[in-house]
């Protein structure tokens, strides 16, 4: 068989065994994503791989470049296509996307083990200076702080459970139809 022979039964098996499988994306004949974990699963990532045109001959050129993977520590992608590089020498010649997927799902856990998530935080310094900074602790709210005035009024209108009236903020009709007509109603 020729290789893309090879390359178009792969892709028809592939097809077949993803299909519906929502972590599976054919981004075109020779390429393709495949998220390994859940969408919520902060040890989730997406694998880019593509075909070159020896492929199965010569291995696949696989990415975790994505944008979804901005979260991965720089070692932990290093680790990741360092184990998949083995996988893809020792299966050099045969279909090897299935087992390749399949390999990186079973191991993911080992693969993540040492995955601390990266968080960038963007801070603005001045209208055209951004300073970025990498953290791993999240901002503590601020609580809104009311003035003693504001404070009373909101007392002056609740009842004895510390309830607002129904309705207490709503429009009189009335007053808002007959109000002042807009500046529209006053030409015609």
């Amino acid at each position: 068989m020729t290789t893309n022979e090879d390359q178009e039964m792969e892709l028809e098996a592939l097809r077949s065994i993803y299909e519906g499988d929502e972590c599976f994306k054919e981004l075109s004949p020779v390429s393709f994503q495949l998220r390994i974990g859940d969408l919520e699963d902060s040890k989730a990532f997406i694998l880019d791989i593509v075909w070159p045109e020896t492929y199965p001959e010569t291995g696949p050129q696989i990415s975790l470049d994505g944008f979804f993977n901005n979260k991965l520590a720089p070692e932990t992608k290093q680790l990741i296509l360092s184990k998949l590089e083995e996988q893809v020498e020792a299966n050099l010649g045969t279909a090897m996307m299935y087992t390749l997927f399949e390999w990186a799902k079973e191991n993911q856990e080992a693969l993540m083990e040492n995955h601390r998530p990266v968080v960038t935080a963007v801070t603005l310094t001045s209208s055209s200076e951004v300073t970025t900074t990498t953290t791993t602790s999240k901002k503590k709210e601020k609580k809104e702080q009311l003035t003693k005035a504001q404070k009373r009024r909101i007392i002056g209108r609740t009842d004895h459970k510390g309830e607002l009236p129904r309705g207490w903020n709503w429009i009189d009709v009335i007053k808002h139809v007959s109000g002042p007509a807009s500046s529209s109603n006053k030409n015609a």
